[in-house]
């Protein structure tokens, strides 16, 4: 279990993906006759608070605005399936499930992301992984270890400004510029200044030779 965290626009989940690819494509190719898959990329986004929880908050604008910060993410669901994924494999151990995230209707969608027991890798991926506070602290604490992709925070901004643009997160380059800014980065710096002893620093850049692994 390796909980691969970095800020937003750092990397993340092209690292977790690639990571699990390989291990499959080597895995495959070692052992034809049982192609099941044994490593799974497991993206946070699943854990985002709902809409709905938002609104309820005592400032749902403010709540609505920071969408992205650790406080608008269900940490305590997420250590629950740590703490499962680190029960003892036995006859009995079935599949287990984790939420993903709509984007068409911007909120999580629970169960739709199998773990079957055949898993033997899990490259987790998200902001909070390894932060310095609970309930993300104790779950940083039952993986076999910590990865952190480091990247500078204006090529961070600067993918940010495509992805929130192609997402329809905002509506042009001016506005994502401006949550890139004021939220992502702002959460960027929590992400660095409350950042746990992690076991390997990952620099985040451009390489076309990656596309071929």
């Amino acid at each position: 279990m390796i909980a691969i965290s970095g800020i937003p626009g750092s990397g993340k989940t092209g690292l977790a993906t690639m990571m699990a690819a390989r291990i499959n494509k080597i895995y495959t190719s070692e052992n034809p006759k049982t192609p099941t898959p044994i490593a799974i990329a497991l993206p946070m986004d699943g854990y985002h608070l709902t809409r709905a929880h938002l609104a309820a908050m005592p400032d749902p604008v403010n709540a609505a605005a920071r969408r992205g910060a650790a406080f608008t993410f269900d940490g305590e669901k997420f250590l629950e399936l740590v703490r499962a994924l680190r029960e003892p494999l036995t006859a009995r151990t079935g599949c287990l499930y984790a939420p993903s995230f709509d984007h068409a209707i911007k909120d999580p969608v629970d169960g739709d992301i199998a773990i079957p027991e055949s898993c033997r890798v899990l490259f987790f991926e998200g902001n909070y992984l390894s932060l310095d506070r609970e309930p993300w602290r104790t779950a940083a604490g039952l993986m076999d270890e910590l990865w952190f992709v480091d990247v500078d925070f204006e090529v961070a901004r600067k993918r940010l400004v495509v992805r929130h643009v192609k997402a329809g997160i905002a509506r042009d380059e001016a506005e994502a510029d401006e949550r890139a800014r004021e939220n992502d980065l702002v959460n960027g710096r929590e992400i660095v200044d409350q950042r746990l002893p992690v076991q390997e620093v990952v620099t985040s850049i451009f390489d076309p030779v990656w596309e071929k692994l």
